[in-house]
């Protein structure tokens, strides 16, 4: 089938006729950003209706030098950022000033009424054993609100048996709280980052931070968006949110914690070591009971599925100093 050039012009003016507002759904539900900012450069109409988008997914990538130490949480923070400057307007004469623009608040300065906005990391940031599995999602408002951490150990053969004949995987105390300490840690610092976000849009109303991998979830709804916002202190925070370990203070919590050696799901798989755990703050942590956290988490599949046997099992309750 040939297009005639008239047909073409025919097309675009058709359009052109659609209002501004269907366009903008359209927008919306593309959300890409890198998309969204290749949509300016097509016409001057897109390129003013393009910063009015609400809905928007900011997927960033990891470049790590070689001198770099790739274990570092921080040091993968720092290099990930560095990477999508070139979503903006590329500058081959790199400059101190160009230094300060590879932050995501920088890129998001394009759009002004940011409602919904999902950032996603390139990859999770804890190094586990091999066979373990951890997820977890923290709830934020100027501090921690929540965080329901899920770990197991997945095992292959139906019948529950370990081919390595690592029974005793993850059965320890120590094991379990080793795992809810770095899930905090990694939680805290990706808030700490969020900072500049927050401050420079104040008509979001929900931000999420996830990563590629789905290890972990950092989920600011509108009133710790509202929190964040008003916590004195935090425009000097955000000016030097890229120096080495910075992290938001997990303030003192509870911890209740629900553990089984070993579970079987429905699909055949076995899994051991299952441990769930549920934070909040020791002044607060609000009226949400832990069977609706940790299901409104994980959700379904395997995890939701595992989170419903724990969550018949018998917990205790352990308590830890701020940090």
């Amino acid at each position: 089938m040939i297009i005639t050039k008239n047909q073409m012009v025919e097309a675009m003016n058709g359009f052109d006729r659609l209002p501004d507002s269907l366009i903008l759904l359209i927008f919306n539900s593309i959300s890409d950003i890198k998309t969204l900012i290749c949509c300016r450069s097509v016409s001057k109409r897109f390129n003013s209706l393009v910063p009015q988008t609400e809905s928007l997914s900011l997927k960033v990538d990891c470049v790590i030098s070689p001198e770099s130490d790739s274990g570092s949480l921080f040091t993968l923070l720092k290099s990930l950022l560095k990477s999508i400057h070139d979503l903006l307007k590329p500058d081959t004469k790199p400059t101190t000033r160009n230094q300060t623009q590879n932050s995501p608040a920088r890129i998001l300065n394009q759009f002004d009424r940011i409602r919904d906005l999902q950032i996603e990391l390139p990859s999770g940031d804890l190094k586990l054993e091999k066979g373990a599995v951890i997820k977890w999602r923290a709830e934020f408002g100027k501090s921690l609100k929540s965080c329901v951490v899920l770990g197991f150990r997945r095992v292959a053969n139906s019948e529950g048996n370990n081919s390595e004949g690592d029974i005793d995987f993850a059965g320890g105390l120590k094991t379990r709280v080793v795992w809810t300490i770095s899930a905090l840690i990694a939680a805290s610092a990706r808030h700490y980052l969020l900072n500049d976000v927050v401050k420079d849009h104040r008509e979001m109303e929900s931000l999420v931070l996830v990563d590629r991998e789905g290890e972990g979830t950092v989920a600011m709804g509108r009133e710790g968006l509202r929190e964040c916002r008003e916590e004195s202190g935090m425009a000097a925070r955000g000016a030097d949110w890229q120096e080495e370990g910075k992290r938001t203070v997990v303030p003192s919590v509870r911890m209740r914690m629900r553990h089984e050696q070993r579970v079987q799901l429905k699909d055949g798989v076995w899994v051991e070591g299952a441990t769930l755990v549920v934070v909040r703050p020791c002044n607060g942590g609000g009226d949400v009971e832990d069977a609706e956290l940790a299901l409104g988490a994980f959700g379904g599949g395997i995890f939701g599925e595992a989170v419903q046997v724990l969550l018949k099992n018998e917990s205790y309750l352990l308590e830890m100093n701020s940090f």
